[in-house]
């Protein structure tokens, strides 16, 4: 995803990476800020990813991203760049600081060829 076919700010960019929609625990804090952020994780890609919240943030903000894959159990934590923000339903952000390990676990989360684990029902 780069700024340049960014598009408007109530138009997802176009994607050059396959989403993967498979996994848990994500938390993000908005750099200089404290509060925690309420979040839901619909999708991922090795580039970046998109956050279901509520919260607005400015395209070009900074957030640091933690969450853990599906599959490995690998825990990822990235810094992220908002590219574009869908009031109401969320960021798409481009991964901006994260190690080839990290990059690499995802791009084989990805990969793998096998259903995905069943999903747990939550008590909400």
């Amino acid at each position: 995803m780069s700024s340049a076919d960014s598009g408007s700010p109530q138009t997802p960019p176009t994607r050059s990476y396959s989403r993967y929609a498979a996994y848990r625990d994500l938390a993000i804090a908005y750099e200089g800020y404290s509060e925690q952020i309420p979040v839901r994780a619909p999708d991922i890609s090795a580039s970046g990813m998109f956050i279901n919240t509520a919260r607005r943030f400015p395209e070009g903000a900074v957030i640091k991203v933690h969450f853990r894959l599906t599959r490995s159990s690998y825990e990822i934590n990235a810094r992220a760049e908002v590219r574009y923000c869908l009031p109401g339903v969320g960021i798409g952000v481009e991964f901006i600081e994260i190690t080839e390990a990290d990059r690499q676990a995802i791009v084989d989360e990805i990969q793998v060829d096998e259903p995905l684990p069943p999903v747990k029902p939550t008590n909400t």
